[in-house]
């Protein structure tokens, strides 16, 4: 019990609380207005007189969690019985406080609060009962923030290992990439040393491959600089490109065909680029697959132009996917995209269907 009060002691703010919103004015309005109906029709004055004071914290629950409770409870405290139902909108301050505010703040602030019930109890405002209710009532609301808490903390992790994956896997496409252009290096080195002395013209040329080669090369290492890579045995097959994209045509196990366009001039695309498209493709047809309900066909298209390698796949289904748009997946290829420089979003179709779009520079180079 000692170790597990002191790990809560030590736990730091919730991350990304956000400051006053545009829903916070509208529910300090809603409050206003309850309290002020509540007032004249009940002539509760003293109750209503307390609840537009203490309305203010609303706006502060969440970047100053603990100073809005021990505002608000020690006023109750201090003001008696007001005798107003309106005064429920309280309860958002301890789900706020154990939802955003620190350790130290969450167990302060709990003490604070059982400790104003059992005082008001105490000196008669409120019965037996009316305190038993309220501990409940504030458990309840400790326990349902901190449920939202640590939901929040997981789906962030999840989050982040989904990124770190795909980053992972750009890293190792992009390592078969270098590899091929250093393989070529030496081996283009070798044929120039062989034949250096009795044809000095084709080691100049070798050198002229080289030199290209180890441009070519060089990009690709900028690409790779800032992706992680964990070391991982395995999977040692070369990474698929352009030239395997229709693969993926064809009719499926679930007996949804997929249809494959490719258009531009493709030649000079980086393996790199190739790779990525062809990945974002496969999981997004992939995804089609598992989701996309009465759906009868997933195109996919490619084009190249002189900047960009454009992919769009969409299908005729059901434009409403929400599993398919909040998951990982979809995380994973936008963070794909972005190390390459280049956009992937996902959305309902302009009619029915849904549709992924990715761009990315043909260079191969992040922005």
């Amino acid at each position: 019990m000692r170790e597990t009060l002191h790990s809560v002691w030590l736990e730091p703010r919730s991350p990304g609380a956000p400051a006053r919103l545009r829903r916070d004015w509208v529910l300090l309005g809603v409050v206003v207005v309850a309290t002020v109906l509540e007032g004249v029709l009940t002539a509760a004055w003293s109750g209503m007189i307390l609840g537009l004071v203490l309305a203010p914290t609303l706006l502060w629950r969440r970047t100053r969690p603990f100073l809005m409770v021990a505002i608000a409870f020690l006023v109750c405290l201090f003001w008696g019985d007001p005798g107003n139902g309106t005064l429920a909108y309280l309860l958002i301050l301890p789900y706020a406080l154990f939802r955003w505010g620190s350790g130290r703040e969450a167990l302060a602030g709990a003490a604070l609060i059982f400790a104003k019930i059992s005082v008001a109890a105490a000196l008669g405002h409120i019965g037996v009962s009316d305190m038993l209710l309220g501990f409940v009532a504030m458990i309840a609301a400790f326990a349902l923030a901190t449920t939202f808490r640590y939901r929040a903390r997981l789906l962030e992790r999840r989050l982040g290992e989904a990124k770190l994956l795909e980053r992972e896997r750009l890293a190792r496409d992009l390592h078969d990439t270098v590899a091929h252009h250093v393989s070529a290096m030496a081996i283009r080195a070798q044929a120039g040393i062989a034949v250096a002395q009795r044809q000095p013209e084709a080691a100049v040329e070798a050198l002229r491959v080289i030199e290209a080669e180890a441009t070519r090369a060089l990009a690709e290492m900028r690409t790779m600089v800032g992706a992680l890579r964990f070391s991982q045995a395995g999977d040692l097959s070369p990474s698929p490109g352009l030239a395997e994209l229709r693969g993926l045509a064809g009719p499926s196990p679930s007996g949804l065909p997929v249809s494959v366009e490719v258009t531009g001039d493709l030649d000079d695309v980086p393996a790199t680029v190739g790779t990525a498209i062809y990945r974002l493709a496969q999981e997004s047809v992939t995804n089609a697959r598992r989701h996309a309900r009465h759906a009868s066909r997933i195109t996919v298209r490619v084009a190249a132009d002189g900047s960009l390698v454009r992919l769009h796949v969409s299908d005729d289904g059901e434009a409403t996917r929400a599993s398919a748009a909040g998951g990982f997946g979809l995380a994973g290829m936008a963070e794909r995209a972005g190390l390459l420089g280049g956009t992937c979003e996902a959305g309902p179709g302009p009619g029915r269907g849904w549709t992924v779009s990715a761009a990315l520079p043909r260079t191969g180079a992040a922005a």
